[in-house]
């Protein structure tokens, strides 16, 4: 019966509608985010994503790399319709565990329209449910997440430390040459993680550190773009590094961006011109066969970091719900060939273009 409701999904987003359409806002600067409001949904908007990454340690000292992720994404249903079964929102949510022990990424999938009390994404605080898995800002801005997947369970509170990072321009964040290809986009890095993973059967407590992005749009890519190469570092020294970069067909960047934060909260960005990717070895996915750069160099400005995997398999199928396949992994961070940090690196659009 769930893919059922994942056929019917996809066709509501890509079948043309008789009814109108609803009127989605763009991403314009100079716009100020205002919070707490802006943790919570923004439905007027095409997409949006809460995206949780990070290392754990378990009581026996073992690292583990987590990914949350839940989705909103607005659907082309008439907003005037006045049944409730009108499937104006679908709730999508990914969650993956990246265990070195078994040397192969762990992950589940779900997607529904939202309605009924079962699938959401409220406004004015961060509160997102889809079944029974779960992510929410308590008032005290500490989050909590709980997952019960097929292969594990994730159970984990999510403690700020820092203040968050606008992204971009005061969290206006271009993605393509055009003005109007860009998102709204902040992070929080730096979160302190604790709660228990269940896996194999048996519960651990787990501590560890990760990084939360928020971001919408209604139009993100440009029409050439293939996909993109993104990573989010929590730093060593307490900083936190943001890097990507928009790639066409051959390969070649159509944009980047970076943003380097010190500790005590000073950030310094770097244009299109001063980011860039230089794989330094690949991994063929036995699964797609696609080839993914798995070990890079980036280089911000006159700053060169090297990443190295966790483990090379974290290639990610969520054909099931949001019809891609991506490369989502734990790495370390070396600055001249000094460890400086860990954090997730994300790889789109190598088994075949990312539609947003």
């Amino acid at each position: 019966m769930r893919y059922l409701w994942i056929l019917l999904g996809w066709f509501i987003l890509y079948t043309p509608i008789l009814s109108a359409p609803p009127v989605l806002s763009p991403a314009v600067p100079n716009k100020t985010l205002e919070f707490p409001h802006d943790f919570g949904a923004h439905d007027d908007f095409r997409i949006e994503w809460w995206y949780v990454t990070g290392w754990l340690e378990t009581e026996n000292g073992q690292p583990l790399g987590f990914q949350v992720t839940f989705f909103r994404t607005a659907t082309r249903v008439d907003r005037d319709n006045p049944s409730s079964f009108s499937p104006e929102q679908l709730i999508l949510a990914h969650v993956a565990l990246s265990d070195p022990e078994t040397d192969r990424l762990q992950y589940d999938q779900k997607i529904a329209r939202a309605g009924f009390d079962l699938a959401y994404a409220r406004t004015g605080n961060t509160d997102i449910k889809l079944d029974d898995w779960f992510f929410v800002r308590k008032t005290n801005g500490h989050y909590h997440t709980y997952i019960k997947a097929e292969a594990f369970t994730i159970d984990v509170t999510l403690t700020p430390t820092q203040p968050l990072t606008l992204q971009g321009e005061q969290g206006f964040s271009r993605k393509g040459p055009k003005p109007e290809q860009a998102s709204y986009y902040y992070s929080e890095p730096q979160l302190q993680v604790e709660g228990t993973i269940k896996l194999q059967g048996q519960n651990t407590s787990v501590q560890g550190t990760a990084w939360l992005d928020h971001e919408w749009s209604s139009e993100l890519l440009d029409a050439k773009a293939e996909g993109w190469d993104w990573i989010g570092i929590n730093l060593a020294d307490g900083g936190a590094l943001m890097a990507f970069q928009i790639r066409d067909k051959a390969g070649n960047k159509i944009w980047a961006h970076a943003a380097l934060r010190d500790a005590a909260g000073h950030v310094r960005t770097f244009t299109p011109e001063q980011v860039s990717f230089h794989p330094t070895r690949t991994w063929r996915s036995p699964y797609t066969q696609a080839v993914y750069p798995v070990a890079t160099r980036i280089k911000t400005a006159e700053i060169e970091w090297e990443l190295t995997p966790l483990m090379d398999d974290q290639e990610l199928d969520s054909r099931r719900s949001s019809n891609a396949v991506y490369w989502e992994g734990a790495v370390t961070l070396a600055r001249d060939g000094k460890p400086a940090g860990r954090g997730y690196m994300e790889l789109t659009g190598y088994v075949e273009p990312l539609s947003i």
